[in-house]
């Protein structure tokens, strides 16, 4: 795995805040071979417009908080169907389910290596498969 820890420990940061708000099928996958201008990206889905900008709000807390990072640039806050948070090494996808389900980056970015994550509920597992 070409991820960097201090990136997988954001990530794990990122993902543990996502939970501690509901959030659905959280995943990571490793890009970095594949894509070349970032390490991972991390998948949240919410399941109203409201969650997703509360969700948006606790990982960049928690982000900010615990390890004083900033998202270099925020896509999508207007909408918030799909909030996309670039923080340069990473980027966290906020995504109603609706949207997950139709743009499906999970299955677009299947081949990658998955990350391991330090939060793990049942229904995380291959739902939007």
């Amino acid at each position: 795995m070409s991820v960097p820890e201090t990136t997988l420990t954001a990530l794990n940061v990122a993902a543990q805040a996502a939970d501690s708000k509901q959030g659905e099928h959280i995943s990571a996958v490793d890009v970095a071979a594949r894509l070349g201008i970032t390490d991972a990206f991390l998948f949240v889905s919410a399941s109203s417009e409201r969650q997703v900008k509360a969700l948006t709000e606790e990982i960049e807390d928690a982000l900010r908080q615990q390890e004083d990072l900033k998202p270099i640039r925020r896509e999508g806050t207007e909408e918030a169907r799909w909030i996309l948070l670039d923080y340069g090494h990473f980027v966290v996808h906020i995504q109603h389910r609706e949207e997950r389900e139709l743009f499906a980056l999970d299955r677009l970015w299947a081949e990658a290596p998955q990350i391991e994550l330090a939060v793990a509920r049942p229904e995380h597992d291959n739902e939007l498969d």
